[in-house]
């Protein structure tokens, strides 16, 4: 287990961390649809749905060619990242995301460093992301670690139709 200040990261353990990620998820995918409702006018999926079909294909974020991990504070399960495989040399991280109750306090911060040591270790050679355009604070944490912005790419899993409202950015390690 991997600790920053008081926040400790360690991988989920399936089926153990089920109801965690069913919450964390559901709790993401909520939010990001409010506010691009509230921001864009846009309802890209029904969360509840998302997440019951991510669960049944929970094994793409599993080693050895992904990692679900997530953040707990005073044994309290506070966030979670994942990273699956585009490729055998390109890794993405998917459902990043904090509790608002337990932001700025590194456990975004811990949870993405760890993500990229996985995909370092899984002998990814870049790391990609998508990520709603409202989530500035993301962004900022992602170029802190060295995160280009890109075009869309192919492999995105983002319908055509939602894709002007998100950033996608990379981190290529051997630049990094």
């Amino acid at each position: 287990m991997n600790t920053t200040s008081n926040v400790q990261i360690r991988n989920a353990e399936i089926p153990a961390d089920i109801e965690y990620i069913r919450q964390l998820w559901t709790d993401y995918l909520t939010w990001g649809n409010d506010n691009m409702q509230a921001l864009y006018g846009v309802h890209p999926h029904n969360p509840k749905e998302a997440v019951e079909n991510d669960i049944k294909l929970i094994s793409k974020f599993l080693p050895p060619h992904g990692r679900l991990m997530f953040a707990f504070i005073d044994d309290k399960a506070c966030g979670i990242g994942c990273l699956k495989s585009i490729n055998s040399e390109i890794g993405e991280i998917k459902r990043m995301y904090v509790d608002p109750n337990f932001r700025k306090v590194g456990a975004g911060r811990a949870i993405l460093q760890s993500l990229l040591n996985a995909a370092k270790d899984t002998g990814y050679k870049k790391v990609r992301l998508d990520s709603p355009k409202f989530m500035e604070a993301a962004h900022s944490l992602y170029r802190s670690f060295g995160f280009k912005d890109i075009p869309v790419y192919s492999e995105v899993e983002i319908p055509e139709e939602f894709r002007q409202y998100l950033l996608f950015m990379e981190l290529d390690f051997s630049v990094a």
